[in-house]
C-alpha cells in the first residue's frame, strides 16, 4: 500500500536555513512542498512568497496556512518573534509543527509543549532521515522530542510541582482522574515509543492504544500526546 503524501511547508527567517531544509524534503517522494503564498481555504497562490524552492513564506497579514499541513519551522532560539510566528502557526489547531531548534532555553520548554508542537529536532541532529521522520509523524499525529529534552522536561516540571506544593502549604492539588491504563500509555509516550510499540508492550492494538489517547486528549482539551505527557508529569501521574 503506498503511504499518503504530506504536505509540507518551511518557515525560517534565515534563508540559508530554510534552502537547506528544502533541499532535504524536495525530493521525498512520499511528500509535497506547497508552494507560494497559502491562506486557509484559498490553495496555492503566486504572490511574493512564492520561489523556486517549493516553499512557502509566512502570510504577511498574519493569517494561518492551508489547514491539513506540517509546517517545519527553523529556529536558532524561541525569541520573541519566533514565538509569536510558532503560535500563528499552530493558532486553530489545524497544523501540524515540526520545530527544529538549535537550543531552547527552560523557560521556553512548557510555551513549546503547549503550543501543542507534534516533534522537536535539534538542528546538530536534524539529518535528512530524522527529519523525514519528524515529519510523518506528525502528519500522524504522533509526537517525537530529543531524549534529553524529555529530561529537561522532568526535570523542569519536578521543580514546578515542588513549587506548588510549598506554595498551597501542603494543600491537596486539585487533578482530573485519569485510567490506570492512560497512565501506562502515556508513560511509555514519554519514553518515546510509538504507536506499534505500545501496542506490543502492552498487548494492546493500535486502534485501542489511539482511541486511549483519543478519549484523554479530548476529555482534557490537550493538543497533542507531548501536550498530554506534560499534563501528567505536571499532575503527578507519571
Amino acid at each position: 500500500m503506498l503511504e499518503e503524501r504530506v504536505t509540507v511547508t518551511v518557515h525560517a527567517s534565515d534563508p540559508l536555513s530554510r534552502a537547506g531544509v528544502i533541499s532535504h524534503l524536495q525530493h521525498q517522494p512520499s511528500l509535497e512542498l506547497l508552494q507560494g503564498q497559502v491562506t486557509t481555504g484559498h490553495g496555492t497562490g503566486t504572490g511574493p512568497g512564492k520561489d523556486r524552492g517549493g516553499a512557502v513564506d509566512p502570510h504577511p497579514d498574519g493569517t494561518a496556512a492551508t489547514p491539513g499541513i506540517v509546517a517545519v519551522m527553523i529556529v536558532d532560539r524561541l525569541d520573541d518573534v519566533a514565538t509569536a510566528e510558532l503560535r500563528r502557526l499552530v493558532r486553530g489547531g489545524e497544523q501540524r509543527v515540526v520545530l527544529v531548534a538549535r537550543e531552547l532555553r527552560e523557560p521556553e520548554l512548557m510555551t513549546v509543549v503547549e503550543c501543542g508542537i507534534r516533534a522537536i529536532l535539534w538542528r546538530h541532529q536534524a539529518t535528512p532521515q530524522r527529519l523525514l521522520r519528524a515529519v510523518r509523524s506528525a502528519a500522524r499525529d504522533e509526537g517525537e522530542l530529543p531524549p534529553d529534552l524529555i529530561g529537561r522536561l522532568l526535570t523542569q516540571v519536578g521543580r514546578l510541582r515542588r513549587s506548588v506544593v510549598e506554595t498551597t502549604a501542603g494543600a491537596a492539588v486539585p487533578t482530573l482522574g485519569m485510567a490506570p491504563r492512560e497512565v501506562d500509555v502515556l508513560r511509555l509516550v514519554a519514553e518515546g515509543m510509538d504507536t506499534r510499540q505500545i501496542s506490543e508492550k502492552l498487548s494492546y492494538s493500535e486502534r485501542t492504544v489511539k482511541n486511549v489517547l483519543h478519549a484523554l486528549m479530548t476529555r482534557l482539551q490537550l493538543n497533542n500526546r507531548a501536550h498530554a505527557v506534560a499534563y501528567a508529569l505536571r499532575e503527578g501521574y507519571i
